[in-house]
């Protein structure tokens, strides 16, 4: 297949650049792969579509401020990764100010880019830890076209979030509200969102497109609860990816472990562990995208797109939701 088979059309007045005040108030469209059937309903009606053997496997990653400007604005940061509080694995923006030896100054916080990988990344050094608190914000999507507020630290992050380490949210997570969360049978993994999500498909042939790797945790508990449920609901791809990379790589029935995962999951793909899926409207042309026209197959999904669109749904992090059965 070709990425440009995964294209469609988007009004840009659909696209969510801030939430509901209502976690539970967007809508969900609900997609039934066995009769191709389409609903519109609302999140808070997902209640109705839980069944007694389900279990909701969720990702419990928090999102960081990964995001640093200079104390003069002229470089921008973000850390992908961090290997202790003075070493950082950076994009930087313009790469030309960054070369290696030149410094930036956060704070009181100098750095030093020691090395520069073949993807541009830096290695940067710092003098002292920098106050996170004081000066990271977090990294929003491009498409929001907009920088972080206040309000943004509560809702781009789960209402279950618990392990620090992601930069971008595990969206489809984000309808969940306190008192959802305690009806549904549910239990975590961990997935740290990494800056990836936000890459494009650059390529033309979807079989040479190479995916991030992202760091993930299988605990015993999921475990437990995916091999004893009959059926099992993952919230959002990346949960997907964590489910179905371990039953690929590793033993089945599944085994708790710690691990990484690149897994690129594009049409056609056999799942081998999710049955249904709670998940966001994804980009034109990528992986995210891909990745649930696997499971529901290309045709139905994009007709739900079109149906979306036509019935004006919110797209995208902060956006409405599909339920896919």
């Amino acid at each position: 297949m070709r990425t440009i088979d995964f294209d469609y059309h988007l009004p840009e007045e659909l696209i969510a650049d801030r939430p509901l005040p209502d976690r539970a108030a967007s809508r969900m469209l609900v997609v039934h792969r066995d009769t191709g059937v389409i609903e519109h309903r609302h999140f808070a009606d997902i209640l109705e579509y839980v069944h007694p053997g389900d279990c909701f496997i969720m990702n419990d990653t928090k999102v960081v401020p990964a995001r640093y400007f200079s104390n003069d604005g002229s470089i921008e940061l973000v850390r992908t990764q961090a290997y202790n509080s003075l070493l950082w694995k950076c994009m930087v923006r313009p790469g030309r100010k960054m070369k290696i030896g030149r410094t930036v100054a956060i704070g009181d916080s100098i750095g030093t880019v020691e090395s520069i990988d073949e993807e541009g990344y830096r290695l940067i050094r710092f003098d002292r830890e920098v106050d996170e608190d004081q000066f990271g914000r977090l990294a929003l999507p491009h498409y929001m076209n907009r920088e972080s507020d206040p309000a943004d630290k509560d809702r781009y992050q789960t209402v279950y979030a618990k392990n620090d380490g992601a930069i971008a949210a595990p969206t489809a997570g984000l309808h969940f509200t306190g008192d959802i969360l305690q009806q549904v049978p549910h239990e975590f993994v961990t997935l740290h969102v990494g800056v990836g999500t936000f890459r494009p498909v650059k390529v033309d042939e979807i079989t040479d497109h190479h995916m991030h790797t992202e760091h993930y945790s299988l605990p015993q508990r999921a475990v437990d609860a995916v091999n004893g449920a009959k059926r099992v609901i993952a919230v959002g791809t990346t949960s997907v990816r964590v489910l179905e990379h371990s039953a690929k790589n590793e033993a089945f029935p599944l085994q708790a472990h710690d691990g990484s995962t690149n897994i690129f999951i594009y049409p056609p793909y056999e799942f081998k562990v999710v049955d249904a899926l709670v998940t966001n409207f994804h980009l034109p042309q990528s992986t995210l995208l891909m990745l649930v026209s696997a499971f529901a197959g290309k045709d139905l999904i994009m007709r739900a797109y079109e149906e979306a669109i036509k019935e004006k749904y919110r797209f995208f992090s902060y956006g409405d939701c599909m339920l896919i059965l």
